[in-house]
């Protein structure tokens, strides 16, 4: 099941056309510490920026910017911590003219993000605090609604009574029509089933096949699949070697019509999906020097280079 040419996708001030089977990716900067996923660390705000900037040049559609991990092991972070990690990243990032998503579940720190020019809120609590719509409200911006049936940073695994994708979309419904009451416009609002989240890697697995039952509430959905937990109960390989298995569950996700993909890999997921849609005839290769010897082999010493980049003087 795909979806039909033409929809769009709104965030804050931005407008994204969506193609069948190509959504946007999402890159990931984690302003925090302890993120149990990240290969490389960035401690300083400049390396942020940085590092948020290659993921743009490689493809990125726009940046998830996180101040707190949703690891269960460590304590909540302070609102004021987490801003002080969050916001100036974000205001450097709007000013590079990077479409910016902040991963939060608390409406101080929401506020603080909007203010600053965040165009979308990432809540991984399910709305659990609907001030969070009551924010995205105000600034006109767009908003995650996740299922989840766990407290932020706490670990605990439902009983679904068999009905774990029943459970999911009712959840979800319930959770965005809260937000529309609360006033975030329809239109601004993106489902995620939650992968990992209250659930056993059976439960998430279920979902994500199941994931037509989402989508038939009428809200684009985001994929936050990268080196999750499910995949280390197919591939048995921990988060820093799963590379293949997430690309695995990118493919899945944009033939079953999401909007946005969250991932670490965005150079190695911009170019699986660019070569998914090349090979389906949804696009068309771009132009090549035939004189680049770099693009036909890689001499011992020589270092591949990427189209775009200036050749060596």
């Amino acid at each position: 099941m795909t979806d039909a040419p033409g929809q769009q996708l709104t965030l804050r001030d931005r407008t994204f056309a969506l193609r069948p089977g190509r959504p946007l990716v999402m890159g990931i900067v984690n302003a925090n510490p302890d993120s149990f996923s990240d290969a490389v660390r960035t401690t300083t705000l400049d390396a942020q920026v940085e590092l948020a900037l290659a993921l743009v040049a490689d493809g990125a559609d726009l940046i998830d910017v996180g101040g707190e991990s949703g690891v269960t092991y460590t304590g909540v972070t302070d609102d004021a911590v987490e801003a002080e990690r969050v916001v100036p990243l974000v205001q450097r990032l709007v000013a590079e003219g990077v479409c910016v998503s902040v991963d939060t579940w608390k409406p101080a720190v929401a506020q603080a993000a909007l203010a600053a020019g965040a165009h979308l809120l990432n809540d991984v609590s399910g709305l659990r605090d609907p001030a969070l719509a009551d924010a995205a409200a105000g600034a006109g911006a767009s908003l995650v609604v996740m299922h989840t049936r766990a407290a932020p940073k706490q670990e605990h695994f439902a009983d679904y009574a068999g009905d774990v994708v029943g459970d999911v979309v009712s959840f979800v419904r319930e959770r965005c029509a809260l937000a529309v009451q609360r006033g975030v416009a329809p239109d601004r609002l993106i489902v995620d089933p939650g992968p990992d989240f209250a659930k056993s890697p059976a439960e998430s697995i279920e979902v994500l096949r199941e994931i037509d039952a989402l989508r038939a509430l009428g809200h684009p959905w985001l994929a936050a699949v990268s080196r999750k937990y499910f995949l280390a109960a197919i591939t048995g390989r921990p988060p820093a070697e799963r590379l293949a298995g997430t690309l695995a569950a990118v493919g899945f996700a944009a033939d079953r019509g999401a909007a946005i993909v969250r991932v670490h890999d965005v150079a190695a997921a911009a170019d699986f999906l660019a070569t998914r849609a090349v090979l389906a005839g949804d696009a068309e290769p771009g132009a090549i020097d035939p004189g680049d010897d770099g693009l036909k082999w890689i001499r011992a010493g020589v270092a591949p280079r990427r189209s775009g980049d200036a050749p060596a003087a």
